[in-house]
């Protein structure tokens, strides 16, 4: 039996809804509309299904992204993407790891919507202006210009440092240890003077309202996570987007995942989330795909369709 295109590139395909919406249970849904509109699509006249799936989910993702970035303009405090539980084998391909951290779907937040679609389309997957127009409405003159403009500002804020894994994990690492001792001198230590933290609690975990800079201040706000009346703390070394990391437990329950940027063997930005609902998949591994699609790196979801119990009507396929 000839296995179904959207299974075959279902990796893919949420890995492109993903960093467009820096959110995996966004990514989920936008995957499920895709999914029953593919399913009413007569597939025999599909001449490329790879690009037909990525241009509708591309569209789903856009409506998606827009009533987001609405909705965001009322978040508590500040917005971070969610955390993704990944092997570390997804950091061997160092341009999809780059792709996915949590810095770069950080800086990625800063672009409209528009822009964002084109330049993950572009310059994460390398897909041609002309399909790009296709999928986002536009000619392929205006996909170039948006996307040398979305390069640049993205240019502008991402990271310049690249580090190595092994130098990544340990300073994570050490990180990790002085946070769970309480070692507020080794926390000092590991950052750089200048770091910044980002938390966040989306207005229903406790968690800075605004980033804190300087080491200083750092440091006291991330000691007091080890305070009197915490039972007991725990840390982990896991991989989170592509990379080192870790995650916190309050007295056995799972409260912060930990995110660094590292540079010069220090730690220069910290991202904590907190938010209850953006820790939920931190349980269940997911492997983002590469930008050749169809060799994901383990297959997200192990290459299932969108778990539904029915298909219901919807638009039709032309208007995806």
């Amino acid at each position: 039996m000839t296995e179904d295109p959207f299974v075959a590139h279902r990796s893919l395909l949420f890995t492109v809804a993903y960093e467009m919406l820096g959110s995996a249970a966004d990514a989920e849904d936008v995957l499920q509309e895709s999914w029953l509109r593919w399913a009413e699509v007569d597939q025999s006249r599909v001449i490329d299904a790879r690009a037909y799936l990525v241009r509708t989910v591309t569209r789903q993702a856009l409506n998606r992204l827009r009533t987001l970035a609405r909705s965001r303009e009322d978040y508590v405090g500040e917005w971070l993407p969610e955390p993704l539980l990944t092997s570390p084998d997804v950091a061997e391909d160092v341009e999809l790891a780059e792709s996915v951290s949590i810095a770069m779907l950080t800086v990625l937040e800063t672009l409209g919507p528009t822009e964002r679609a084109v330049f993950v389309l572009r310059e994460v997957f390398e897909l041609p202006y002309g399909e790009i127009a296709e999928a986002i409405g536009k000619s392929a003159a205006a996909v170039r210009q948006i996307a040398r403009r979305a390069r640049e500002h993205v240019a502008a804020r991402r990271p310049r440092v690249q580090v190595s894994r092994s130098e990544q994990q340990a300073v994570v690492d050490r990180f990790l240890l002085a946070l769970r001792t309480g070692q507020l001198q080794e926390l000092v230590d590991v950052m750089a003077p200048d770091v910044v933290l980002i938390a966040d609690g989306g207005g229903l975990a406790a968690a800075a309202l605004a980033p804190i800079h300087g080491v200083e201040l750092v440091a006291k706000v991330l000691a007091r996570t080890n305070r009197t009346e915490v039972v007991a703390l725990a840390t982990t070394a896991v991989w989170l987007n592509g990379a080192p990391a870790g995650r916190i437990e309050i007295d056995g329950e799972l409260a912060t995942a930990v995110s660094l940027v590292v540079e010069n063997g220090q730690v220069t930005r910290v991202y904590l989330v907190r938010t209850p609902r953006m820790l939920r998949r931190l349980h269940h591994p997911h492997q983002p795909a590469c930008k050749r699609g169809g060799c994901s790196l383990g297959g997200c979801g192990r290459g299932q369709p969108p778990r539904t119990t029915h298909l219901r009507a919807g638009p039709q396929p032309d208007d995806g």
